[in-house]
């Protein structure tokens, strides 16, 4: 990274680039306002002095003389002043007195006194040598003849010139203060912000290569510190998420691979027997078939969970449950019969959800299929379906063998069995609760698994219903709506269960 490319070096710049305008404005504006505010007062002190002479002298004299001049000024108050010269109609001076001032020159100049000779008044003020310099020329008419002189005031004031040099020496410490505190603000500012960002820039770095334990510490309650716990649970989500996956791939391999290998030995023993009896290949060739199509069970599903992970999407409609339901265990009755489990339904009528119905399909048909592979000759199964309020509710409950206590937190993990050998057995995979699990959670229901008091399972889905009316109008975008979690019921206490709100997915 080049030096001005760096945030470090533009903050730097741009903070001091900030700093040089403010010392800039605080050494030239307030300093020359306030010279301006004092030649704007000397303006008005000088002219006012003159003019009083002018006029005490015009209300007096056709013509003017240096013992009638000097008559008038000595009766006159010249506070201030440190030099009075008044001149006749030729600008030549008449009276020229220095009022003890320390003025080192009285500055008059006889052009300055012609202009006021026109009828003009003229002012001059200068600021040199820490001294303020301010001269008034102002025409004395006569009675009854026209101009016939000019009056000069000077005054040379070094107490307000040292007031402005203090206040210029002020301001010129303040200012190397300020840019003092300005380098200590951004050496502070670039350990505090920027060398936190950069922390969070190396961690980032670290991650993008693999390594989701990396962790970060950023001392503080600012947003800094937020951002670098953010990032701890975004790379804690990465690990975990890194973990599912291998362990999905692993399991997935193994699941794969089991059915393959019994293909594999299956007819590598039809190869390589060559006096095989042909009963023999028959059954050989059946396990083939049994294991083909346990491996495309497996692929399904896999292919299923892979879709509800991409989330495509999806025509959404009415859909009437209790319906479903109906052709789930219809499809499902011959299994049940087999099996010798008796199916029981109490599905109520108005349980209408938005949702695509082949989901719901596999939701029901998953739920009771596993509750009739996994019961008791003789047993039964309870598919229990009512309207709650803004709920639909279904129950399906066995009475099966159950789900040890220290299983049943798991069950919805994918690729998990509670007894592999007897899954196995009956063409289990393992994925058939993760699919239910991910389709109830893409519509905003709710899932939970109790075990249930006299033996068996008993699974609680729990969909957001739609209103009665015929005037549906569907969410945008066809999402369902966001929903509020359901009260729980007087359920057992060791359950499983999975919530999620709609709006958080």
């Amino acid at each position: 990274m080049g030096f001005f490319s760096s945030i470090k070096t533009k903050f730097a710049l741009m903070y001091f680039s900030v700093i040089a305008i403010v010392l800039v404005l605080m050494n030239t504006y307030f300093l020359t306002a306030s010279r301006d505010v004092i030649f704007a007062s000397k303006q008005s002190f000088i002219q006012s002095q003159a003019g009083t002479i002018a006029a005490n002298l015009s209300d007096v004299f056709t013509s003017l003389s240096y013992e009638g001049v000097s008559q008038i000024i000595s009766r006159l108050d010249l506070k201030g002043v440190t030099h009075v010269t008044v001149t006749g109609a030729d600008t030549e001076p008449i009276y020229d007195v220095a009022i003890g001032g320390d003025s080192p020159d009285s500055g008059y100049n006889p052009e300055d006194a012609r202009l006021a000779l026109m009828g003009n008044t003229v002012f001059t003020s200068r600021f040199t040598g820490g001294s303020f310099s301010s001269s008034a020329y102002t025409p004395v008419t006569g009675k009854d003849t026209g101009l016939i002189g000019v009056v000069y005031v000077h005054e040379y004031d070094s107490e307000q010139g040292q007031i402005l040099l203090g206040l210029q020496s002020t301001i010129k410490s303040i200012s190397f203060v300020i840019l003092l505190l300005a380098i200590l603000m951004v050496f502070f500012m670039n350990w505090t912000i920027v060398n936190r960002i950069t922390l969070v820039l190396k961690a980032i770095e670290f991650v993008r290569e693999g390594e989701y334990n990396y962790r970060i510490s950023i001392r503080g309650r600012d947003e800094l510190a937020l951002l670098g716990d953010e990032f701890n649970k975004l790379t804690s989500r990465l690990h975990e998420t890194e973990e599912i996956r291998r362990r999905f791939v692993a399991d997935a391999s193994h699941e794969l691979k089991t059915p393959l290998a019994s293909i594999r030995l299956l007819t590598d023993s039809i190869l390589q027997n060559e006096n095989m009896d042909m009963a023999t290949v028959r059954d050989f060739i059946a396990d083939i078939g049994t294991e083909a199509e346990r491996l495309s069970r497996i692929t399904a599903k896999l292919m299923i969970l892979a879709r509800l992970d991409s989330k495509p999407s999806k025509e959404y409609t009415r859909v009437d449950v209790g319906r479903v339901a109906r052709q789930s265990l219809r499809m499902l009755r011959p299994l049940a019969e087999s099996s010798g489990v008796t199916l029981h339904a109490d599905l109520h009528p108005g349980c209408v959800v938005i949702a695509v119905e082949d989901d719901l399909h596999h939701v029901v048909f998953n739920l009771v299929e596993n509750a009739i592979k996994y019961n008791r000759p003789g047993g039964e199964v309870f598919v229990r379906l009512r309207r709650s309020g803004g709920f639909v509710d279904l129950h399906v409950e066995d009475t099966g063998i159950g789900v040890p206590a220290d299983d049943l937190p798991h069950i919805f993990d994918r690729f998990y069995r509670v007894d592999k050998a007897r899954s196995r057995a009956s063409g289990g995979s393992g994925l058939g609760l993760s699919i239910v699990r991910e389709t109830v959670l893409e519509y905003g229901g709710t899932i939970e698994a109790f075990r249930r008091p006299e033996g068996g399972m008993d699974f609680h889905v729990c969909f957001p219903a739609i209103p009665h009316s015929n005037g549906i109008k569907f969410p945008p975008e066809n999402i369902p709506p966001a929903v509020e979690t359901p009260p729980a019921e007087n359920g057992p206490s060791d359950g499983a269960s999975v919530e999620t709100e709609r709006s958080k997915r």
